[in-house]
């Protein structure tokens, strides 16, 4: 049966915590899921910005619900905050890893735990926050977590030997390495629940998400949320063709999310790669291999001083 992303399965009584949620890809991954009748948890770093986005779901959508948390997924004082806050909700259903640095800087930051920046928000931040908030995503069965990969896994691949970029550093490099680190802690993190017997159709289910090409300048204007300026839908639109809106761009993270035929371990994207209605995929081949993986979840927990409770 085909998927239609605008006729979701009904969500009343479900929960979900989005990362990153005042803008972009996460605004409208959070507002479609109201709008199927979820709550939604906006988990962002800035609280201006997340009330905005709340008022925006709750105006679009009649009778949403939607409350915040802060959280700063590049620090992670504010992940242990946000992750004890979140156990206090009485189940998480879904638990989408979205927040993310979209343009990197050109030079080498730190987070103030001494991280390189884009790893930190991408990726570093998540797997601390998945970890933390585990309990509560076992004590819902049927629960999922989605985390957001990227095209760019095609393109620039790596086995993650550098993670930190202290022997060079290239923006697009940093960006690739965290979109691809967050695939292969989304598939490890299902084999490794499956192993422990918390995985499968009731328990905790891994899946991960890709949104093809989506940019602001096709994404329709929301005050506080979405506002590109002419110049900026002028250029977009001439890519129109081979890009989509951000609107468009959550539907394979919510129906990572939702669908009942979802399995852990999936993948979901454009159905033509950079835009389209979301259909299952195959991800690289570093995504998926459990060297990688290995060596990646280690230094992860190194790095973190977060042992991972699987």
């Amino acid at each position: 049966m085909t998927w239609n992303p605008r006729s979701l399965p009904g969500q009343a009584g479900k929960t979900f915590v989005i990362t990153g949620a005042n803008a972009g890809l996460g605004y409208f991954t959070a507002e479609q899921l109201a709008d199927a009748g979820a709550h939604v948890v906006l988990a962002c770093r800035n609280p201006d910005r997340a009330r905005a986005a709340a008022g925006a779901i709750r105006g679009r959508v009649p009778g949403a619900s939607v409350s915040t948390v802060p959280l700063d997924v590049a620090d992670l004082a504010s992940v242990r905050r946000a992750a004890e806050a979140l156990l206090e909700l009485p189940s998480i259903d879904g638990l989408i890893l979205n927040a993310g640095v979209v343009h990197p800087p050109r030079h080498r930051e730190v987070s103030v735990d001494g991280n390189e920046l884009v790893l930190a928000t991408n990726y570093l931040g998540h797997f601390a926050l998945t970890a933390l908030v585990l309990p509560a995503l076992r004590r819902t069965p049927g629960s999922r977590v989605v985390s957001l990969g990227s095209l760019i896994s095609w393109l620039l691949d790596s086995p993650l030997l550098d993670l930190q970029l202290e022997s060079g550093y290239n923006r697009w490099k940093a960006y690739a390495q965290s979109k691809i680190a967050a695939q292969v802690f989304g598939f490890e993190l299902d084999r490794r629940l499956r192993a422990a017997g918390a995985g499968g159709a009731d328990g905790v289910q891994s899946l991960v998400a890709h949104p093809g090409y989506s940019i602001s300048g096709l994404t329709l204007g929301i005050r506080g949320v979405n506002q590109p300026s002419r110049a900026t839908r002028l250029a977009d639109n001439l890519q129109a063709f081979g890009a989509q809106g951000k609107d468009a761009g959550a539907w394979p993270t919510v129906r990572a999310a939702v669908d009942p035929d979802a399995r852990g371990g999936d993948y979901y994207g454009p159905r033509y790669l950079t835009r389209g209605l979301p259909t299952l995929q195959e991800p690289t081949r570093t995504s998926l291999d459990p060297a990688v993986a290995e060596s990646l979840w280690s230094r992860s927990e190194q790095l973190l001083g977060v042992p991972f409770p699987l």
